[in-house]
């Protein structure tokens, strides 16, 4: 696994929340040095507890793939609460975490789910499959709107809808796979998924909304839930 590392900009093609993680204003400042110390020790643990974790998985479940993980923190002060999995340019998995969800995460166990919950995205494919999913939606809307004689603007405003909704069509079913998977690797590196998903019970919940980009929050507690239920003890 790659190091830890401090990045000022996020890289593109991130699977991210529609409402990130969290509160939606940028880190607390922290009066008392003891508590922000405790988030920075947290997050080396659920780091260097999840990652080997991660990586196991990723080696048995893929084959090609990139399993070198690297974990970088966005230490923009003004950013948001949010964790992200991307691409490097040489197809290397990156997990980014912003310092507000650092310091937001009530426990180790928070931070271990969510890093669990990223690397899963990476393990099951789900950014290449939603950009071929993109690409298709595109080519419909755009041909859809040529057959109907839309001008060149008509053409590209349906393409550009298309995209939205290709990447959309299976977004909620991405999450809910990763969320699964992404309690195997809390739990398999030693940490309480059940625990870590609490903080679904701290986030706007999305609901259930048409070609909205994640689940219910319940639906994804209760799928927490029933893994852990049939994790073998």
């Amino acid at each position: 696994m790659g190091p830890v590392l401090a990045m000022g900009l996020l890289l593109a093609g991130c699977v991210v929340p529609e409402q990130p993680l969290g509160t939606q204003t940028a880190a607390p400042e922290r009066s008392d040095q003891v508590l922000a110390d405790q988030a920075i020790r947290n997050f080396v643990d659920a780091v260097n507890a999840v990652g080997p974790v991660a990586e196991a998985y990723c080696r048995q479940r893929t084959r090609g793939a990139s399993c070198d993980f690297q974990i970088v923190v966005d230490d923009r002060k003004d950013q948001p609460a949010n964790a992200f999995q991307t691409l490097d340019r040489r197809g290397n998995p990156v997990l980014g975490f912003t310092l507000a969800l650092i310091a937001d995460a009530r426990n180790v166990d928070e931070l271990a789910f969510v890093m669990g919950h990223e690397a899963a995205h990476h393990i099951l494919g789900h950014i290449p499959q939603t950009e071929q999913s993109a690409i298709t939606g595109a080519l419909l809307g755009g041909i859809l709107a040529a057959a109907g004689g839309g001008s060149p603007e008509a053409i590209e405003a349906a393409q550009k809808a298309g995209a939205t909704v290709g990447a959309r069509r299976f977004s909620k079913g991405f999450e809910l796979e990763a969320d699964a998977l992404g309690t195997e690797i809390t739990e398999r590196a030693g940490f309480s998924a059940i625990r870590g998903a609490q903080f679904f019970t701290r986030i706007p919940d999305p609901g259930d909304r048409f070609l909205g980009s994640h689940p219910p929050n319940r639906s994804r507690i209760e799928t927490v839930r029933k893994v852990v239920a049939n994790l073998p003890r």
